[in-house]
C-alpha cells in the first residue's frame, strides 16, 4: 500500500555527481507512520467511514474515523493510547510501525530533518486528520505555520529532555547563524500566541531556553 501510494506522490529531482536522482517530496517513513496510526486508532463503531488518504499539489492528508483519545496538539507527550491495542501490537511485530508512544515523535522528526514545514493534527467533526505539508521556504509559509512549526519543535525537544533555542531552531528551519534575529522573531510570534514560555526570565537573551506552554 504504502508503494501504490508513493507511486501517486511528486517527486523532486536531485542532480548528484553524475546522475539525476528523483526523491520522494514527504519522507516514506513519516507516510508509513501516519497510515498505520489511521489504522490503529480508527473507530469502527462510526459506519460508513473508514482511514482515506488524499494527495493534493502542497499537502497529504490522512484521515481516520473517530477523535484522537488525547489532546491533538499533545499527541508528542501524552501516554500513548489506542481503540484496537490487539492491531497496534500486530502491526508493531510486523514492522509496519513505531515502538508504542514514538510515531507521532518520529514524525515530527523527520520533517525537521528534511526541513519541511510542520505536520498538522486536527479534528474534523468526528474524525482525526494529519497532514503532510510539501517543501515550502520560510519565506512563504504563514503565521500559523510558523508557530506551529515553532511549537513542535519545542514539543519535540521537551520529550528528548532538552530545551528549545535560538541555535536549535536556526537549525530546524536551516537559518544561517548570521540570521540568528529571523529566529528571534519566529521565537516572538510563538509566545505572542501563547504556544511557548520561557524557561528562565533572568538569563541573558543569548542563553535563553524555551518550553511548550503547558510544560
Amino acid at each position: 500500500m504504502i508503494g501504490f501510494i508513493n507511486g501517486l506522490l511528486p517527486v523532486n529531482e536531485v542532480i548528484g555527481q553524475a546522475l539525476r536522482k528523483a526523491v520522494p517530496v514527504y519522507p516514506e517513513l513519516a507516510i508509513r507512520e501516519l497510515i498505520a496510526n489511521a489504522l490503529i486508532h480508527q473507530d469502527f463503531s462510526i459506519s460508513g467511514s473508514g482511514p482515506m488518504v488524499e494527495i493534493f499539489d502542497d499537502r497529504m492528508e490522512i484521515t481516520n474515523p473517530g477523535i484522537p483519545l488525547v489532546d491533538p496538539q499533545r499527541l508528542l507527550d501524552s501516554p500513548p493510547r489506542s481503540r484496537n491495542e490487539a492491531l497496534a501490537s500486530l502491526m508493531r511485530r510486523m514492522g509496519i510501525c513505531e515502538e508504542r508512544g514514538s510515531g507521532v515523535d518520529k514524525v515530527v522528526s523527520l520533517t525537521e530533518f528534511y526541513q519541511l514545514p510542520a505536520p498538522a493534527f486536527e479534528v474534523v467533526v468526528d474524525s482525526t486528520r494529519s497532514t503532510l505539508f510539501a517543501p515550502r521556504p520560510l519565506t512563504k509559509m504563514e503565521r500559523e505555520d510558523r508557530v506551529r512549526a515553532v511549537y513542535l519543535h519545542a514539543c519535540l525537544r521537551y520529550v528528548q529532555r532538552e530545551s528549545m533555542t535560538n541555535t536549535s531552531l536556526r537549525e530546524r528551519f536551516g537559518i544561517e547563524t548570521k540570521n540568528s534575529a529571523t529566529a528571534s522573531r519566529l521565537i516572538r510570534e510563538a509566545l505572542d500566541a501563547g504556544a511557548i514560555r520561557l524557561h528562565d526570565e533572568t538569563v541573558a537573551p543569548k542563553l535563553r531556553r524555551y518550553l511548550p506552554a503547558w510544560a
